[in-house]
């Protein structure tokens, strides 16, 4: 019996194991992920961005929107009494905030609208009247132009020679109210136009009563720089007279 063979096998076995061990113990040692270095987040700094076109707090306020929006990791805030914004971020967060400004704080366009009242009695030429407003893109401009008229409501007999009368005044004449919006290229405009005066016959109820005749126009429409554009036509009612609201816009430099 060969002892000595039998325990040379036995030891080569062993070693054959345990290399066998080592190299399975490596190669999962190799294999176990390691953990990723935790990332650094950049650092944050404080700026103040002043806004260069004077602007209502709803379109601040909307641009703030846009910039909190477009920077989730920033902190944004807008302070009315300075016209600008307060804003801490990062370089990258600064650097995409005032690329975002260059294209929206930017000074409205200003407009000259012509509006231009044309009546007509019995089909001849019966005067025209024109009226022009400056407008901001987004604003609204107003104009009032006629008289006061007093108009008696009432009288109260005190039991004196005197009676206690009771007026109140009816604004008769043009108003005008203008709404624009929209870009160069898409202007648009709200109009609304109310034309009144004193009718020469009078009501029964009293003589110191005046008939008011009034005009009205509510009127949307797309405007193109140069070019009128006819808001509406209609009959004056109680009269032979026909009236043409026109209006025409071109840039205020």
């Amino acid at each position: 019996m060969n002892l000595n063979g039998n325990h040379a096998a036995r030891r080569t076995t062993t070693c054959v194991l345990t290399l066998a061990l080592v190299i399975l113990a490596s190669s999962a040692i190799a294999q176990t992920p390691q953990p990723a270095p935790a990332e650094s987040k950049p650092p944050q700094t404080y700026q103040t961005l002043y806004l260069t076109s004077p602007l209502e707090q709803h379109d601040a306020l909307d641009i703030v929107t846009d910039l909190r929006n477009m920077l989730p990791r920033a902190r944004v805030f807008y302070i009315p009494s300075q016209n600008a914004i307060s804003m801490l971020g990062t370089s990258d967060d600064f650097q995409l905030a005032k690329q975002i400004l260059s294209g929206i704080d930017r000074a409205r366009k200003t407009y000259r609208l012509t509006y231009t009242i044309t009546q007509t009695d019995n089909g001849q030429p019966a005067g025209t009247q024109h009226v022009a407003l400056i407008v901001a893109s987004g604003e609204r401009a107003d104009l009032k132009q006629g008289t006061r008229v007093p108009i008696v409501t009432g009288k109260f007999d005190t039991g004196t020679s005197n009676a206690n009368t009771q007026v109140q005044y009816q604004d008769v004449g043009l108003n005008i109210n203008a709404t624009l919006s929209g870009t160069p290229d898409d202007l648009r405009l709200r109009t609304r136009i109310e034309q009144s005066s004193v009718a020469d016959e009078k009501y029964d109820l009293g003589v110191q009563d005046p008939v008011i005749r009034q005009t009205s126009l509510d009127a949307m429409s797309n405007l193109t720089s140069g070019k009128p554009s006819v808001l509406g036509s209609l009959d004056i009612p109680g009269t032979s007279r026909h009236m043409e609201i026109a209006v025409s816009s071109e840039p205020v430099q």
